[in-house]
């Protein structure tokens, strides 16, 4: 039940903040998702700096609250095919294959640098599904 509570938590002040970025930053639908981009890349960041650095030491409940919770609240695998599709419909193929391709790019590289970040050279990560 703490899990549960947790991801409830995390996930609605993960979609806030989402939800504030797209407003800092807004979009047409035939325009390149930039505020997308950046809470998807951001979002790879922080979570492979926290799998690194906090999931061998936090409970269970924790890493709910905060992986699939808060920062899967913060990014969107829909959003990006949204932002896909409507590039597409409206003729912006070339700008919805650059964002996919930035996407990609973009959060693989994010997530590398999140873990080099967070992985101490002092210590081999270790990440443990039961408690």
């Amino acid at each position: 039940m703490r899990s549960v509570l947790a991801v409830f938590l995390g996930g609605t002040l993960g979609t806030l903040l989402r939800l504030q970025l797209d407003a800092i930053i807004p979009h047409r639908d035939d325009q390149f998702p930039i505020s997308t981009l950046l809470i998807n890349v951001v979002g790879s960041l922080v979570l492979s700096i926290l799998v690194s650095r906090l999931w061998p030491v936090v409970p269970v409940w924790a890493r709910a609250g905060l992986g699939p919770g808060l920062v899967g609240g913060f990014t969107t695998f829909s959003a990006v095919m949204v932002s896909m599709v409507t590039l597409a419909a409206s003729n912006q193929v070339p700008v919805a294959l650059g964002y996919l391709v930035a996407t990609l790019i973009l959060g693989f590289g994010a997530a590398a640098l999140g873990f080099r970040i967070g992985w101490r050279r002092d210590a081999t990560p270790t990440i443990e599904v039961d408690e």
